[in-house]
């Protein structure tokens, strides 16, 4: 799964699972365009880097984008769990900013690059968009929001030649999750709650994404891949 010659436009690839994205990615020979708050140490050389709050206004990505991408991700998201009547109106409001308007503005920026080629977009959206969770309110509309925009978005853009596709992880053992994997009981107790007995990594992520780049799904969108353990689909023994 070769990347030589394409160019690809990560937004969050400072940690987590962007982070294994970009070290995937320009290991297949991708040039990687990154947007975050951060640079990481971790980065291999010649990554494309523009400090950019997707909160912030997105005129200054015209500048930036190369003229041609083949590929654009989004990788940032929030762990927002509370008792929802502790949830506020501006939870939701800061959950959706993060992981809606923000992908929003991204996509709108980048178009012009995207249609220039036969570009793949990918979207993270989570397993409890989908399954039931407590204190997931606030978090669970937002990706919902993510995954609807996301099947608008593939049929608009499917004349385009333009693919959309959206993975859907559960817990993943990234900086984000820290607080909820920072004790070997609470690992644990995480790990038994999927039926294949452990949480994701990052590279378990990337890879999927990775895929959904790749010409070996051209024929692939408007889809959501639950990459989860088996929580989604499973009950657990």
């Amino acid at each position: 799964m070769s990347f030589e010659g394409k160019n690809i436009l990560v937004v969050g690839g400072s940690s987590g699972i962007g982070l294994s994205l970009i070290k995937s990615l320009t290991a297949r020979g991708a040039t990687v365009y990154n947007l975050s708050r951060s640079i990481s140490e971790e980065w291999p050389q010649g990554i494309h880097h523009l400090n950019f709050d997707v909160l912030d206004n997105a005129d200054q990505l015209s500048g930036f984008l190369p003229e041609q991408l083949h590929g654009l991700v989004y990788a940032v998201g929030s762990i927002n769990l509370k008792p929802f009547n502790r949830l506020s109106e501006e939870d939701f409001l800061n959950d959706y900013r993060l992981n809606v308007t923000g992908a929003v503005k991204v996509i709108q920026q980048a178009m012009k690059s995207l249609k220039s080629s036969h570009a793949a977009v990918v979207l993270i959206s989570s397993v409890a968009a989908r399954t039931g969770m407590g204190f997931h309110g606030s978090i669970s509309a937002a990706k919902a929001a993510v995954e609807g925009m996301a099947l608008s978005l593939a049929a608009e853009l499917a004349p385009s030649r333009i693919r959309v596709n959206v993975v859907s992880p559960s817990l993943t053992d990234t900086p984000l999750a820290g607080n909820l994997l920072n004790t070997p009981e609470r690992r644990e107790a995480s790990d038994k709650r999927h039926p294949l007995g452990r949480v994701g990594t990052p590279e378990d992520i990337s890879s999927a994404i990775g895929y959904l780049l790749s010409e070996d799904s051209s024929w692939m969108t408007g889809q959501v891949i639950g990459i989860d353990g088996g929580l989604g689909k499973l009950k657990n023994s």
